[in-house]
């Protein structure tokens, strides 16, 4: 297993109940030998003056063999889109509420990375997806997601009509809220509390879950990650300009005869993890899953 010894630390700026977490992970780090630290602008700007080399996490592959984000998941989302394409492996410190992933806690900082400096880990590669919208003829990237693409009314809560393809076939009409397309990361997020499908993230799948259909029959759809997914926004229903989002940040508004095309990114993100991580611990704990008979412990 590979070791790290050039180090890079990514936050949120705006968050600074992180602080006392980047101070106790920076300490640790310092008192491992030959490990030099490197900071993206937002760890910089919270931490005030400090010796380390700052550098723009779009760079970090140039610089670092290994990133640790501290936020929670929606910090790993943002920094998963820049690091995914560098292909620099990443773990997260969870400062969040879920932490799905960015699955070590403030307070496992030492044994739980500790493991995993020390070559003792397990890599997960996590997929993510490319959206671009197509109008008047201008095909224009609008976004990468890591968890979802979902296309929705925007402000109004407002029934929409699009019609549905999957590598160029015809699937459906649909009038619904909208629809959401989700990676098996994205799985446990918003595709979760409409209605769709816990996946495994080594499932190379994706899921297409409608929100709120108006037939009764529709249910969401589960294909192979390498299908192109085309949705062509329909001209009924949609005087609300229905709008196009990326891991809900990202939103570009439609209108109707418009094409979003959505395809998997070529590169993953490379997620490490300590090697007693356990996926169906970590849905215990975070979604309240029942343990076993006379187990109290919830697990990572």
């Amino acid at each position: 297993m590979q070791q790290f010894s050039t180090i890079g630390l990514i936050s949120r700026r705006d968050n600074r109940d992180i602080i006392d977490s980047l101070h106790t992970l920076i300490a640790f780090l310092e008192h491992r030998p030959s490990t030099r630290i490197v900071l993206d602008d937002a760890v910089s700007g919270l931490l005030g003056e400090h010796p380390y080399k700052v550098c723009p996490r779009e760079s970090m592959g140039e610089v670092c063999e290994l990133v640790i984000v501290v936020g929670g998941d929606g910090s790993m989302l943002k920094a998963a889109i820049v690091l995914a394409e560098q292909d620099i492996p990443v773990v997260g410190i969870n400062r969040g509420r879920l932490g799905f992933l960015t699955d070590i806690l403030p307070d496992d900082i030492e044994q739980s990375l500790g493991q995993i400096l020390s070559g003792k880990y397990k890599v997960e590669s996590r997929f993510l997806m490319d959206a671009s919208l197509s109008s008047n003829g201008q095909a224009t990237l609008i976004g990468s997601a890591m968890n979802d693409v979902v296309l929705h009314p925007g402000i109004a809560a407002q029934m929409i009509e699009f019609a549905l393809y999957i590598d160029g076939q015809f699937v459906y009409n649909q009038a619904s809220d909208g629809l959401i397309v989700a990676t098996p990361t994205g799985s446990t997020a918003y595709s979760m509390s409409a209605g769709g499908p816990i996946m495994h993230p080594d499932l190379d799948a994706l899921v297409l879950v409608p929100m709120y259909p108006h037939s009764l029959s529709s249910r969401p759809i589960v294909v192979d990650s390498h299908r192109e997914i085309t949705i062509v926004v329909g001209d009924r229903h949609n005087s609300a300009s229905p709008q196009v989002s990326c891991d809900g940040s990202v939103e570009y508004t439609t209108a109707p005869g418009d094409i979003i095309t959505i395809r998997r990114k070529a590169r993953e993100l490379k997620l490490l993890h300590p090697e007693d991580y356990d996926y169906y611990a970590t849905c215990r704990s975070k979604l309240g899953w029942s343990h076993r008979p006379g187990d109290n412990q919830g697990g990572r």
